[in-house]
């Protein structure tokens, strides 16, 4: 197959689509932010103590943590703006390793909000159950009575091969690609339509870069925000007008960017498992408003 070489962009979040839906999509104006912040995270009430020291910090958070976050982008570099939600569920748990506090994060589905009402794109469950993020020691520290938790960045490769602590291949025959989620073309595929009457695939590679930055609520959940830096590669392509450059970056409003971590049953574990809860654990996704409801997030 030949491969259509074009596309760096610098983005978070598990994938971000290339321009041509700013293109096709030019005649409308992009639908408004939602309020920042998207949320306010209860801290609730708890018949335990909240912990005084180190150590009973980390044995208050370990723990088996059902995971959901929204990171939001802005596409300003083409002739409309183009504004995304992407939304990630997994799990997320916390062990004590030679007196080191560790992360291990696994992602099971994630979804894509365009502020364009006909525009969408999908990508697979394997493909986003691709990304592994390395198991990573946590920073702890007590500030004001209240516990912070920042996992650092540790940069992960999807769809290609090599040293992550190195820029993005941005070679489209790279002897490196790989097909992680097994549809036979390079990278991960991502199925991109608008409306009725467009719709393609691209095939991208990824250096995924993100950090948390959590706090210990005294109800056991983690609640904080996202910080992604992670860089996209648009390797291919099945209509030529996909393979485009964009740059998507994360908004710098972190209200709009909101993780959350809820204690669950070891024994939750999957996909199917965790949309049973879902709507007990979690806030209702956040959505664009076709009319300016709110200002912050656009100020």
């Amino acid at each position: 197959m030949s491969l259509i070489p074009h596309g760096r962009v610098r983005g978070q979040g598990i994938m971000v689509i290339p321009a041509l839906l700013l293109f096709i999509t030019s005649c409308s104006k992009p639908m408004e932010w939602p309020a920042s912040p998207l949320y306010h995270f209860e801290q609730g009430i708890s018949d335990r103590e909240y912990p005084e020291d180190l150590e009973s910090a980390r044995e208050a958070i370990v723990g088996h943590y059902a995971h959901y976050d929204v990171v939001a982008y802005e596409d300003t570099t083409t002739r409309t703006t183009m504004r995304s939600f992407i939304v990630s569920y997994g799990f997320t748990d916390f062990y004590v390793e030679d007196g080191k506090l560790m992360q291990s994060d696994r992602f099971v589905h994630a979804e894509q909000k365009l502020s364009r009402k006909n525009a969408k794109s999908v990508f697979s469950r394997e493909a986003v159950q691709a990304i592994k993020p390395r198991v990573q020691e946590v920073e702890l520290s007590l500030k004001d009575g209240i516990w912070h938790i920042h996992r650092p960045a540790t940069p992960t490769l999807l769809g290609i091969t090599g040293d992550p602590s190195q820029p993005l291949s941005t070679d489209p025959v790279d002897p490196n690609l790989t097909d992680p989620d097994l549809d036979g073309h390079p990278g991960v595929t991502v199925q991109i339509s608008v409306g009725k009457f467009f719709n393609g695939e691209i095939y991208i590679t990824r250096r995924e870069i993100f950090s948390n930055y959590l706090t210990l609520n005294h109800n056991g959940t983690l609640g904080g925000h996202v910080v992604d830096q992670s860089e996209q590669f648009v390797v291919g392509a099945s209509k030529k007008i996909l393979a485009q450059e964009s740059n998507s970056v994360q908004h710098p409003d972190k209200g709009l960017s909101p993780v959350l971590l809820v204690p669950v049953d070891p024994d939750i574990d999957t996909y199917e498992e965790l949309m049973q809860i879902r709507d007990e654990i979690f806030p209702a996704e956040p959505e664009f408003h076709s009319k300016k409801k709110y200002g912050s997030a656009n100020e």
